[in-house]
C-alpha cells in the first residue's frame, strides 16, 4: 500500500495539468485579438452616425412666465422640427409647490416631445403650473420657427387687438403661410381662480378650430362662451391684417417700375430711412408686480401694433392689467413712440411698458 502513494499522486498531478490545459484552450477565443479589434471597429460608427444625427439640433428657451406660484419657463431641444427633449429651468417650489411640480413637470416634458408642439393638455391639480409651462413652450417654439424663417420666407405672424371680456382680455397670435393659417395661439387669455381652468381647457381647443378651418368661422367651446368670443374677434382681426398686407403687396408689385420712372427723387429723399414691417419685441421688465414685455410691429418707420406678451397677473394685478394694457397698447401706436402717459392705478406696469417698449423700438433704430 505504503508503495503505491508515489504513482496514486503522479496520476492525480498529469491528471490536474491536462485539466489546466483543457481550460486554457477554452478561455482563448474570448481574449482573441481579433475579436476585440472587430468589437471596437464595430462601435465607432455607431458613435459617428450619433453625432451627426445632432448637427442640426437648436436649443431654444422660452421666457419665464409668472404664475401665481411663481416663475415657469421651459427649455427644449429641436431636430429635423420635432421637439426631442423638453425640461423646465424654472419652476414653482416651496412647501407644496415642490411636491406638485415634481409630479407635474415630468409629465408635461413628455407631453411636450409626443405633442411636438405646445397644445398639450394641463396636468390635473397643477393648473397655474401647467399654463405657465405651456406659454413659455410656445414662446420657445416661435424662436425655432423665427430660425427657420429662412426656409418658410412666405410665413406672417400676425396679432390681433386685445378684446375685453367680463372675465379679461383676449389676444390672438397666428402664423399664417400660404394663404393659410398654420399655428394659432392666445397671448392674452382670462385668468385667476375658475378663469385659468377655463381658459386652460378651451384655448387650446379654440387654436386647434383656428387652424383647421383657417378663419375666425369657428365653434365657441362650451362653458367658455366670453372667451371664445373674444379669441373670434381677435383671430378676425388678425385675418384683416393679413388680407390688408397682402392687398398692400399687390399694390407695391404693380406700381413698382412707375415709381422707378418718376420718382427717383423721392426714392433718395428715403435714404437711411427703415422700409418693410419689422416685429420688435423689447426686453422683460421686471416690476413689483410681475414682469412686463412689449412687441411692436413697425412698418416704414411707425408703430402699427402693439401688444404686451408678459404682464402682471393674479389677484387684483389681472383685473389692472386688463384695462392698463389695452390703453397703453393704443397709446404707443397713437404716439409712435415710447413718451407716453402712464395709466392711473397702473404706475408699476406703465413703467415697465414703456421702459420694454423703448428698448423695442431703439431695435428698430
Amino acid at each position: 500500500m505504503k508503495k503505491s502513494h508515489p504513482i496514486r499522486r503522479t496520476l492525480l498531478a498529469t491528471a490536474a495539468t491536462v485539466s489546466g490545459i483543457v481550460l486554457l484552450l477554452s478561455l482563448k477565443p474570448a481574449s482573441d485579438a481579433g475579436s476585440v479589434q472587430a468589437g471596437a471597429a464595430g462601435g465607432a460608427p455607431s458613435a459617428q452616425g450619433g453625432q451627426g444625427a445632432a448637427a442640426g439640433a437648436q436649443t431654444l428657451t422660452g421666457t419665464a412666465v409668472q404664475t401665481d406660484y411663481g416663475p415657469v419657463q421651459v427649455r427644449i431641444t429641436v431636430n429635423g422640427g420635432k421637439i426631442t427633449n423638453a425640461e423646465a429651468v424654472q419652476q414653482p417650489s416651496g412647501g407644496r409647490s415642490t411636491q406638485i411640480s415634481g409630479d407635474a413637470i415630468p409629465k408635461l416634458n413628455k407631453a411636450a416631445v409626443a405633442a411636438g408642439s405646445a397644445e398639450i393638455d394641463a396636468v390635473s391639480g397643477a393648473t397655474y403650473t401647467s399654463a405657465g409651462y405651456k406659454e413659455s413652450l410656445q414662446s420657445a417654439l416661435d424662436q425655432a420657427a423665427s430660425a427657420q424663417g429662412g426656409q418658410d420666407a412666405g410665413a406672417q405672424t400676425l396679432t390681433g387687438t386685445a378684446v375685453q371680456t367680463d372675465y379679461g382680455p383676449v389676444q390672438v397670435r397666428i402664423t399664417v403661410n400660404g394663404g393659410k393659417i398654420t399655428n394659432a395661439e392666445a397671448v392674452q387669455a382670462p385668468s385667476g381662480g375658475r378663469s385659468t381652468q377655463v381658459t386652460s381647457d378651451s384655448v387650446p381647443k379654440l387654436n386647434k378650430a383656428a387652424v383647421a378651418a383657417g378663419s375666425a368661422d369657428i365653434d365657441a367651446v362650451s362653458g367658455a362662451t366670453y372667451t371664445s368670443a373674444g379669441y373670434k374677434e381677435s383671430l378676425q382681426s388678425a385675418l384683416d391684417q393679413a388680407a390688408s398686407a397682402q392687398d398692400s403687396g399687390s399694390e407695391a408689385e404693380a406700381g413698382g417700375e412707375a415709381q422707378d420712372e418718376v420718382g427717383g427723387e423721392a426714392e433718395d429723399s428715403g435714404a437711411g430711412q427703415v422700409t418693410g414691417t419689422q416685429v420688435l419685441t423689447g426686453s422683460a421688465v421686471q416690476t413689483d408686480y410681475g414682469p412686463v414685455q412689449v412687441r411692436v410691429t413697425v412698418i416704414d418707420g411707425k408703430i402699427t401694433d402693439a401688444e404686451a406678451l408678459q404682464s402682471p397677473s393674479g389677484g387684483r394685478s389681472t383685473q389692472i392689467t386688463g384695462t392698463a394694457i389695452p390703453e397703453l397698447n393704443k397709446n404707443a401706436i397713437a404716439a409712435g413712440s415710447a413718451d407716453i402717459d402712464a395709466v392711473s392705478g397702473a404706475t408699476y406696469t406703465s413703467g415697465g411698458y414703456k421702459e420694454s417698449l423703448q428698448s423695442a423700438l431703439d431695435q428698430a433704430g
